[in-house]
C-alpha cells in the first residue's frame, strides 16, 4: 500500500513540472500561438511589400499613375482645371 502512495507521490510530482514548468505543456501552448501571430503578421508584411513594389515600378514609368498620385495624395491640379472649394 506504502509503494502505491510513493508512485502516485512520485508521479505527481514529476508531473507537474512536465505540466507547469518552463519548456512544460503550457508553455509549448502559449509559445505555439506566439508563433501563430507572428506568421500572420508576417504574411501581412509580405503582402504590403508585394503592393509597394508594384507602386515604385508604377511610380518609376506609368505617366497616368504619376499624376493619379500626384493629384489624389498631393492635391495638385493640371493647368486649366476647375477648382471647387467647400465653404467653411
Amino acid at each position: 500500500m506504502k509503494i502505491g502512495r510513493y508512485l502516485v507521490l512520485s508521479a505527481f510530482f514529476i508531473g507537474l513540472p512536465i505540466t507547469f514548468g518552463d519548456r512544460g505543456l503550457l508553455d509549448n501552448f502559449h509559445k505555439k500561438e506566439q508563433l501563430m501571430t507572428i506568421k500572420k503578421t508576417n504574411h501581412q508584411v509580405t503582402v504590403e511589400n508585394i503592393a509597394l513594389k508594384k507602386n515604385i515600378i508604377l511610380l518609376r514609368g506609368d505617366m497616368s499613375f504619376i499624376e493619379k498620385t500626384a493629384r489624389n495624395e498631393l492635391g495638385m491640379v493640371r493647368r486649366g482645371d476647375l477648382v471647387y472649394r467647400k465653404g467653411q
